[in-house]
C-alpha cells in the first residue's frame, strides 16, 4: 500500500486513532466506507426534521416553506408525530423480537430440543419466576424454565390486561400509567396498534399519537427488552465484573480472527465455545495459526464481553474498519446495525462474511442459517470456515491500539458491591447522593453516528460528567466507545471530581460503569426503580437527580429507548444530529414541556456536547433542589441523649 500522504483530515471523522489509520487505508485503496458516504450524501433536510409524509400515494408531501398541510389536510404536527411514532414502533419491534427469540430458545432448552445447552443462572431463573407470579419451590429446573419461557411468550400475544412486569415499576408510576391509559396490554398488540394509528386517515392528533408512542415504547422497555435481559441472564449468566480490552488492537497477527457482530448472543456463545474445542485448535495449528481469536462488534460484543471476557474490536462504526485490517478471516452477523457496505468491503480482502439469521441476509454474504435446535453445528461450521480461510491472508495492518477495561456491572452486582452478599442494597448510593458526594447519575447510552465525529461527543460528555461528580453508567455502543478511550477502568477515578472519587475509591468501583448492551437499558430501569424504593430520594423515578443521554444516536431503537425512559419519568437528552420533529415546533415543545407535565420526564435534542452537559447538570441540580438536598448537610454524631429523643 502507498505511503503517500493525503490531504484528508481524519480527525473530522473520528477521534479514535485506529479509525484514522484504517480510513487512510480505505482512501488509498479507493474503498468506500460509512464515513466517506456520510460526507458525500447529504441528509434530506425535510425528512430529517419530520416534515415529509409518504404514507399514501397522494404524496409524498413535503411540508416546508409556505406549506402547512399535506394533500389530505394533515398538519406539520400530525406528520411529525406520525413519523416519530413509526420510528418508535420499529425500534420496539426490533428489541422485543430479540426478546421473543430468547424466550423461544429458553422454551426449546426446557423441552430438551437443543443439545448440550444448560441454564447458567438458576438463582436468576427463580427470581424471574417470582416477577411473573410463578411458584418456584419444589420444581425442577426444566419445569420452572418452561413455565417462565411460556409466560414470557404469552406477553407477546396478550390482548387484554397488563404486562406481567408492570408491577416492577414504582407504585406511583404504575398508577400514573393507568390514569393516563398507557399501560401496555401485550407487546405485539401495542406495536401493531402504533402502526395502525399512523396509517393514512387514522389518528390525526399529535398528543394522541404520542400517547401511542409511549404505550408502544413501554411494551418494549418494561416488556420485550426487560424480558430479553432477564432471560439472557438465565441462559448465559448474570454479569459480574470482568477484565478485557477494546479496540482494533485486540485482533491477532498470528491467530485466526473471527468477528461476531449483531445482537443475538446464542450463536456467538456457541462460536466462542467451539473455538476452544481440541479439534478446532488442531485444525488451526495445521494451517499455520497459533490459535483462534474472537472479538466483537456492537451489542453482541457487549453480551460476549460481560459474560466471557471477549474483547470488543470496536463500536458500530468500526465494523468496516475491522475488515480493512486484512486480518479478519470471518465476520458472522445476525440482526440490527449491520451495514450492507460490509459485503463490498469484504470483497477487497480474503474475509468471509456470513449471515446467520433467517430474518436478515446482509448484501451478498454467504448464509449459514442457524438451526435453533442444533446451534452447535452452525457454530462449528463457521469456526471451521474461518480456520480454513487463514492461509488466504495477504497484507495485514492491525493498529497497535487497545485499552484495558472492566465491564459487566449488572443491577444485581451493583447491589452486592454496595452492601455485600448478606445485605445487598443501594443504601450507600442513595446516602451519597443525599449528602452530595455524588451530585447525581447519568446514563450515557446509544449508538455511534457518522454524521457526528465518531466518539467525540460520548467521550467528552462522560469525562465532563464525572469531573462534575456525576456517576455514569453506559450501555451499547456508548459503552464500547468508553472502553476504547480508557474510561472503563478504576484508574478513571483520577479524572473524577473529588467527592465522586472518594466514593469510588471507598467502594472500589470505576466512576463509569458498563451495564451491557442496548436491551440492557432495562437494567437501568430496574436500577432506578430500586433507587426510588430504597428511600431518601422520593418514591418514583421522576424527580431523581438522574438524566439519560444519547450523544451520537442514529437508530429508531434509540428513539424507542428514549420514549420509554421519558414515560418512566426520566429526562433524556439526544445529541449529534438535530431533532426528528424539528419541523413541528409544537411537537418539539410538547416533548419537553408537555411530557414533563404528563410523565415527569422530557426528550430534548441538543447538538453540542458541552451544551448537553450543561443541561444535564441543570436538570440534576433542579432535582436536588426539589428534593431539598441541594444544601450540604453537616454530619452529626449522635450521643446517647440525642438517640433517646428520636421517635423511631
Amino acid at each position: 500500500m502507498s505511503d503517500e500522504k493525503t490531504t484528508t483530515d481524519y480527525s473530522e471523522m473520528s477521534i479514535d486513532p485506529t479509525a484514522a489509520e484504517m480510513l487512510k487505508i480505505a482512501e488509498e485503496c479507493e474503498i468506500e466506507t460509512v464515513f466517506s458516504r456520510s460526507r458525500e450524501i447529504k441528509p434530506c433536510s425535510t425528512g430529517a426534521t419530520g416534515g415529509c409524509c409518504k404514507l399514501c400515494a397522494m404524496g409524498p408531501c413535503r411540508l416546508i416553506g409556505k406549506y402547512e398541510r399535506g394533500v389530505c389536510g394533515a398538519t406539520r404536527d400530525t406528520i411529525a408525530a406520525r413519523n416519530f411514532v413509526r420510528q418508535v414502533a420499529a425500534g420496539a419491534a426490533a428489541h422485543s423480537d430479540h426478546g421473543r427469540d430468547v424466550a423461544l430458545t429458553l422454551q426449546a432448552i426446557a423441552k430438551g430440543e437443543i443439545e448440550d445447552v444448560a441454564i447458567a443462572d438458576v438463582v436468576k431463573l427463580a427470581k424471574v419466576a417470582g416477577y411473573m407470579g410463578i411458584e418456584a419451590a419444589g420444581k425442577d429446573v426444566n419445569t420452572l424454565t418452561l413455565e417462565v419461557a411460556e409466560c414470557a411468550l404469552a406477553q407477546y400475544g396478550q390482548q387484554t390486561g397488563e404486562l406481567v412486569y408492570i408491577p416492577r415499576a414504582p407504585v406511583k408510576r404504575q398508577e400514573l400509567w393507568r390514569k393516563l391509559g398507557v399501560v401496555p396490554r401485550g407487546i405485539d398488540r401495542e406495536i401493531v396498534e402504533a402502526m395502525h394509528r399512523t396509517a393514512a386517515g387514522t389518528d390525526q392528533n399529535y398528543q394522541s399519537l404520542l400517547d401511542g408512542a409511549v404505550k408502544c415504547a413501554l411494551a418494549s422497555g418494561w416488556g420485550g427488552s426487560m424480558l430479553a435481559t432477564d432471560l439472557q441472564d438465565i441462559l448465559y449468566g448474570t454479569p459480574s465484573p470482568v477484565r478485557s480490552s477494546a479496540n482494533l488492537g485486540v485482533l491477532s497477527e498470528d491467530k485466526v480472527n473471527i468477528l461476531i457482530h449483531g445482537h443475538e448472543p446464542l450463536l456467538a456463545s456457541m462460536i466462542i465455545d467451539a473455538t476452544q474445542e481440541p479439534e478446532m485448535l488442531t485444525l488451526a495449528e495445521s494451517v499455520g495459526a497459533k490459535g483462534i481469536n474472537i472479538a466483537g462488534i456492537c451489542c453482541t460484543a457487549n453480551e460476549s464481553l460481560m459474560r466471557k471476557g471477549v474483547p470488543p474490536a470496536g463500536n458500530m462504526l468500526h465494523q468496516e474498519l475491522a475488515l480493512l485490517t486484512g486480518a479478519v478471516e470471518l465476520m458472522v452477523v445476525d440482526v440490527q446495525c449491520i451495514f450492507q457496505g460490509l459485503s463490498e468491503v469484504a470483497t477487497h480482502f480474503h474475509t468471509k462474511l456470513i449471515s446467520s439469521s433467517p430474518k436478515a441476509c446482509v448484501g451478498d454474504s454467504e448464509r449459514i442459517v442457524v438451526d435453533e435446535h442444533h446451534p452447535r453445528d452452525a457454530a462449528r461450521a463457521i469456526v471451521r470456515a474461518a480456520v480454513e480461510n487463514f492461509p488466504n491472508r495477504k497484507d495485514v495492518h492491525i493498529p497497535k491500539v487497545s485499552e484495558p477495561l472492566v465491564a459487566g456491572f449488572s443491577h444485581e452486582y451493583i447491589r452486592y458491591m454496595l452492601g455485600g452478599k448478606m445485605r445487598a442494597s443501594l443504601n450507600p448510593l442513595n446516602e451519597n447522593i443525599v449528602n452530595g458526594k455524588i451530585r447525581g447519575a447519568a446514563a450515557v447510552v446509544g449508538c455511534s453516528s457518522p454524521r457526528a465525529v465518531q466518539d467525540y461527543a460520548v467521550v467528552n460528555v462522560v469525562r465532563e460528567l464525572i469531573a462534575n461528580n456525576v456517576l455514569v453508567v453506559v450501555t451499547g455502543c456508548a459503552a464500547i466507545t468508553s472502553g476504547k478511550h480508557g474510561l472503563l477502568t478504576p484508574e478513571t477515578m483520577a479524572f473524577a471530581g473529588e467527592s465522586l472519587r472518594e466514593v469510588c475509591e471507598t467502594v472500589g468501583i470505576p466512576p463509569v460503569l458498563h451495564m451491557g448492551s442496548c436491551v440492557d437499558n432495562s437494567r437501568i430501569l430496574t436500577l432506578l426503580a430500586d433507587v426510588a424504593a430504597t428511600g431518601g430520594l422520593g418514591d418514583d423515578i421522576a424527580g431523581l437527580p438522574a438524566v439519560a443521554l444519547a450523544p451520537e444516536w442514529y437508530s429508531e431503537k434509540a428513539l424507542e429507548i428514549a420514549t420509554y425512559a421519558v414515560a418512566s419519568g426520566a429526562h433524556v437528552i439526544f445529541g449529534g444530529v438535530g431533532s426528528p420533529v424539528e419541523n413541528s415546533p409544537v411537537v418539539k415543545d410538547y416533548m419537553i414541556d408537555g411530557w414533563t407535565e404528563r410523565y415527569g420526564g422530557s426528550l430534548r435534542f441538543i447538538k453540542e456536547p458541552q451544551d448537553m452537559v450543561a443541561a444535564t447538570l441543570d436538570l440534576i441540580d433542579n432535582a436536588r433542589k426539589a428534593l431539598k438536598i441541594d444544601v450540604a448537610q453537616e454530619r452529626v454524631l449522635f450521643d446517647m441523649d440525642m438517640r433517646r429523643e428520636l421517635s423511631v
